[in-house]
């Protein structure tokens, strides 16, 4: 296996929150959950030239194999042929709309190919020259260069920024009526102006952001105390803390400590068929 990550320089460091490259030997075909981190991610495939996910049922649909994922509160199934040999980007909270030319609101919902975004001729070109890459440093300087010459920056909503900050420090503890008073604007426009840049309305951000916290808690520790981690991330009870978890993962939180894997925000799906 082969995995590297790395962030961006400047001035891309501010928008994305790294680069990274994937390898593996070849597995046997499973399923597995991908969950809601609050940030896009743009997701290369360069075993093949297409990208499954499934839905509950385990139908898959179809799209070429460079993908944006927008910011989500849901998780979504791919399969372990999807992870063999990968790229990718993780922007950073509203930080993907300078490269697509379009706010983070318009990519929130399904993955949207990415050969809808920029050229077909150019996403072709990019592919090729990642999986002709003499070395995994060398592919990541290809993405790195290209996101570079795309990058078309705007000025920063300085009401978002604020929000950001805020809501990351204590995501459990802000109301959003309060920060929406301290940066000048209604509730109603915050959360406009949230949405528009992040993708996810200001209270969608925050609970998957604390979602993360407590996985963050969970995933390495052998023997989790699922009450401590609960009421750590701020949780008023437990069955709150079942609520959500279940809300973004499709799990109970022992079921996530019985399907994690290396990765945590990857989880086996328990339904995959064999074979």
């Amino acid at each position: 296996m082969v995995a590297l990550s790395r962030r961006p320089a400047p001035p891309l460091d501010r928008a994305i929150a790294s680069l990274w490259y994937y390898r593996s030997a070849p597995r046997p075909f499973a399923l597995e959950r991908v969950l809601p981190t609050g940030a896009a991610q743009l997701v290369v495939n360069l075993k093949e030239d297409r990208t499954r996910i499934y839905d509950l049922e385990m139908r898959a649909h179809v799209a070429p194999g460079a993908v944006l994922t927008g910011a989500r509160a849901t998780f979504e199934i791919i399969d372990t042929d999807e992870q063999e040999h990968v790229v990718g980007v993780v922007f950073h909270p509203g930080g993907a709309g300078p490269f697509f030319g379009m706010p983070a609101g318009e990519f929130a919902g399904p993955d949207v190919p990415l050969e809808c975004l920029w050229s077909p001729a150019d996403v072709s070109r990019l592919r090729e020259r990642l999986v002709g890459a003499a070395t995994p440093a060398a592919a990541l300087e290809i993405l790195e260069a290209t996101l570079r010459a795309r990058h078309r920056p705007t000025p920063p909503d300085a009401a978002v920024a604020a929000a950001l900050a805020a809501f990351h420090r204590t995501p459990h503890a802000v109301r959003v009526e309060a920060v929406a008073g301290a940066v000048g604007l209604s509730r109603k426009r915050l959360l406009e102006r949230f949405r528009h840049a992040v993708g996810l309305t200001p209270k969608q951000f925050c609970r998957v952001r604390r979602f993360q916290q407590a996985l963050s808690q969970a995933h390495a520790a052998e023997d989790v105390d699922w009450a401590d981690v609960a009421a750590s991330c701020g949780y008023y009870d437990q069955a709150h803390f079942i609520h959500d978890f279940r809300a973004f993962s499709g799990l109970t939180p022992t079921g996530y400590r019985d399907a994690r894997t290396a990765f945590r925000n990857h989880v086996t799906f328990l339904q995959s068929p064999a074979g």
